[in-house]
Formats: C-alpha cells, sequence, structure tokens
C-alpha cells in the first residue's frame, strides 16, 4: 500500500493563538481505516480541516496524494478535493434536495451524466436501507438516517479519502453499524483511506482492522 496522506513535524494553530497540534509525525496508506480519538477540543477537527486543505499548517510537512498542501495552487487543491469524501458530524444536507439528488451531488458537481449519477445513487441508498426514500426530503427523515444519507454521499464519487467528523456519536445501534460496515467496504472495495475522528470508541470496531491515533495535550500518538 502507498502512502495517500504523509506529515512530518506539522504544527496547526488558528490565527496567533497557541499551537493546538504540535510536531506531529504520521502517514496513512490506502485502504486503511484510522481513528483519530481524543477529548472535545483536542484539535481532532482541526486536523481533519488541515487534510482537507482548509486551514493551512504553521509549520512542518503535510502532503495529501503527493501534494505538499501549503505550497500548492488552488487548482491542485480542487483537484484533491475532488478525490476527498467528508462526513459531517451534522449532516449538512441541501434541504430543497431530495434524498437521491443529495446522494448524487459531488457526482453532478463532476460532471458525470444524470442516469449513471441515478444509478448510483440508487445502489448506496440500497446499501444504507433507505431506497424507499429516495424521493423524501432530509427533514422528513430520522437524524439516523440523514447521517446515512450523508455518508452515501461521501462515498458517491469513489473517493481516495474519507474525512468523517464524529460520524455516530449521537446515533442508534442500527444506524451506526451500517455506517462503519460502509466505512469499512471502502477501505476494502475502493481502496479508500478512512479517517474518522470520535471522542469514544464505539462497539462496532471490535471486529475492524484499523490504526488508532490520540491526541491529548497537542500531542499525537499511536497507539496501535
Amino acid at each position: 500500500m502507498d502512502n495517500i496522506i504523509e506529515a512530518k513535524d506539522i504544527y496547526l494553530a488558528y490565527d496567533n493563538q497557541a499551537n493546538i497540534i504540535k510536531n506531529a509525525s504520521f502517514s496513512m496508506k490506502e485502504g486503511e481505516v484510522i481513528v483519530i480519538t481524543g477529548v472535545s477540543g483536542s484539535g481532532k477537527s482541526t486536523l481533519m480541516k488541515a487534510l482537507y486543505g482548509s486551514i493551512d499548517i504553521i509549520n512542518g510537512s503535510l502532503k495529501v496524494m503527493g501534494s505538499e498542501l501549503y505550497k500548492t495552487d488552488k487548482f491542485r487543491i480542487r483537484a484533491i478535493r475532488q478525490n476527498i469524501g467528508i462526513v459531517f458530524q451534522d449532516y449538512k444536507l441541501i434541504n430543497d434536495y431530495n434524498v437521491e439528488d443529495n446522494v448524487a451531488l459531488p457526482l453532478s458537481i463532476q460532471g458525470y451524466k444524470k442516469a449513471f449519477c441515478k444509478k448510483q445513487a440508487k445502489n448506496l441508498l440500497a446499501h444504507v436501507n433507505l431506497a424507499l426514500k429516495a424521493k423524501r426530503y432530509p427533514l422528513e427523515l430520522s437524524g439516523g438516517e440523514q447521517q446515512r444519507i450523508g455518508v452515501a454521499r461521501a462515498i458517491s464519487h469513489n473517493p481516495k479519502i474519507i474525512l468523517a467528523d464524529e460520524p455516530t456519536g449521537n446515533l442508534d445501534e442500527y444506524s451506526s453499524s451500517i455506517i462503519w460496515d460502509l466505512f469499512q467496504r471502502a477501505s476494502i472495495e475502493l481502496k479508500a483511506c478512512v479517517v474518522v475522528v470520535t471522542h469514544t470508541l464505539p462497539s462496532e470496531l471490535y471486529d475492524f482492522n484499523y490504526r488508532r491515533l490520540h491526541l491529548e495535550d497537542g500531542v499525537l500518538n499511536e497507539i496501535y
């Protein structure tokens, strides 16, 4: 497996505040599931933003898909982001789009034909057991159903990297198990690097092959 993310001695902070993450070094490979734990405010979401290129590192080296992010022009950043799927903690579905159109959105943005977008969305909705709700709207769904749609959307364009911010923290066991199954499938079938931040390890991970990194007082350590 090849490294798709490489960080060496990176520091992260906002404006002139103290460093949130200090001297962190790590690598992440294609097909890996990486779980980053830490208490609220430890910098987990900040690290995710850095991996997406939405905040610059203060010092060090951070490469995503072979490109040094803070030295990369906006066109290359855009190309990298087209290969990243994001699962937001607060879902961020478009309420004016039905479920099917929400799932197909990344494909539509990238210019795929409508028939292909529809087919891909239909397949993913079957995976998350929401095929019968394809024409419903987000506000007609439960929180667990909305998050399952959010994960399906993040995977719809077959990304090389999936970034998930507390994707199952407030969900029931059924929805949580479906989401973790999708992450596992993505790592195996798509060879995607799946990076999940969470404050507690969910029980669904007991039979997973994954790596765990832990953030505490700005220091990132690999636990196993």
